[in-house]
């Protein structure tokens, strides 16, 4: 019966740490995301000649389970997240996560005045 009373005593200590780890991650992931948005906003608008790259989505997909709705019924959601990269003239590269509306617009090739602040896009203008 010791090996019994072990685990009563160990699943507690197991149950804090996970937690406490989980916690963790979740309060330096808010951090860092409050810190960007910090840094972003203290940065400067800036407007520049640039290419558009490359484009992609990032599909995020999301299973649900209702257990009143019976075996069977799970449904999937999906979510696509949109980026663009762009070529400014000294030749550097720079991805932006771009809204939804914008992203069929755009097209590799496409040359124009990128605006942005920080890590945070503005907008593209064609020229």
């Amino acid at each position: 019966m010791m090996g019994f009373d072990f685990m009563f005593t160990i699943f507690p200590a197991i149950f804090t740490i996970m937690f406490l780890l989980i916690l963790g991650m979740f309060i330096v992931n808010a951090v860092r995301g409050i810190g960007q948005w910090n840094k972003n906003n203290a940065s400067p608008k800036l407007t520049v000649e640039a290419t558009v790259t490359a484009k992609r989505g990032d599909v995020t997909y999301h299973h649900h389970h209702d257990p009143n709705m019976g075996a069977g019924m799970d449904h999937t959601t999906s979510s696509t997240t949109y980026y663009a990269t762009f070529q400014v003239e000294s030749g550097d590269r720079m991805e932006f996560r771009i809204p939804r509306d914008e992203y069929g617009y755009l097209a590799e090739g496409d040359r124009g005045r990128l605006t942005f602040q920080g890590t945070r896009y503005l907008g593209f203008e064609r020229t």
